[in-house]
């Protein structure tokens, strides 16, 4: 037997809530090892990120070469990326890995500080959409990409995501967090089309539920499981982790969701 082994390209959040430390934390929840390449350094907590300080694109590629030149990785998640030339960076890392990747279009924090900058986003629709197995927008993101207003409904939904796959990327996940009602409703559009729906909770404790999301895609394709199967058992999986955010009783904004839900008594 072989250990199902996960690469996350994403930022590090010293709040420990969402980036690098929710990808870590998913991934070893899930029984997947994680490996990880560190694209920025962010000041962060609950309620702000106060500071963001970019890792050089070489030692990004550095970090990326260091663990593909040695460890079987089995699937790959990218997150926060800077700016349009460490997109570039990336991409051009990745060209000689054949699983699957899953891309979060990192764009901007709960808090509402902005991630990535407008001008990288022609370079992320160039340069890594094509080479996205799966990309998890949420309404906002998706709307960014596209130039166009949030989906308001599930049709809107649908409509932008069958764009977003005109674009390059081989399956989309529309994530409704964003949106309104009682029920959650996420779309993935792939080979097929499968609606996952979900009672909206009733907390403020969600930082890091697109990180967590997108790691948890990427641990079920590390250990084998279909493209579909690995969404629908995330999604699952993640709202049972929101259910239990308010045990954590972590900082005073928007605290993590619980990685560890299934594990701690």
């Amino acid at each position: 037997m072989t250990t199902p082994t996960a690469l996350t390209i994403a930022g590090s959040d010293s709040g420990g809530g969402a980036g690098i430390q929710a990808d870590l934390k998913t991934f070893s929840a899930l029984g997947v090892f994680g490996t990880s390449a560190i694209t920025a350094v962010t000041a962060q907590n609950t309620c702000d990120v106060t500071d963001v300080f970019a890792i050089p694109n070489a030692m990004v590629a550095a970090q990326i070469a260091a663990v593909l030149g040695d460890i079987r990785v089995d699937a790959i998640k990218i997150g926060m990326l800077g700016d349009a030339s460490l997109i570039e960076t990336v991409a051009k890392a990745l060209r000689g890995f054949a699983g699957p990747v899953v891309l979060d279009p990192v764009m901007v924090a709960k808090s509402g500080a902005r991630l990535l900058p407008d001008a990288a986003r022609s370079a992320l629709i160039t340069h890594l959409l094509p080479r996205a197995d799966l990309l998890t927008p949420n309404l906002p993101e998706a709307a960014s990409l596209l130039g166009l207003p949030e989906a308001a409904t599930d049709q809107e939904m649908q409509e932008q995501g069958n764009r977003l796959r005109d674009m390059g990327a081989k399956a989309i996940l529309m994530k409704g967090g964003h949106g309104k009602g009682d029920i959650c409703t996420d779309w993935l559009l792939a080979t097929e089309v499968v609606q996952l729906d979900a009672p909206r909770i009733a907390t403020r404790n969600t930082h890091g539920t697109g990180c967590t999301m997108s790691s948890a895609i990427a641990a079920g394709l590390a250990k084998g499981m279909p493209l579909v199967q690995a969404v629908e058992s995330a999604h699952h999986w993640l709202h049972r982790a929101i259910v239990a955010a308010d045990r954590l009783e972590v900082g005073h904004g928007h605290g993590p969701v619980h990685h560890f839900h299934e594990v701690w008594t």
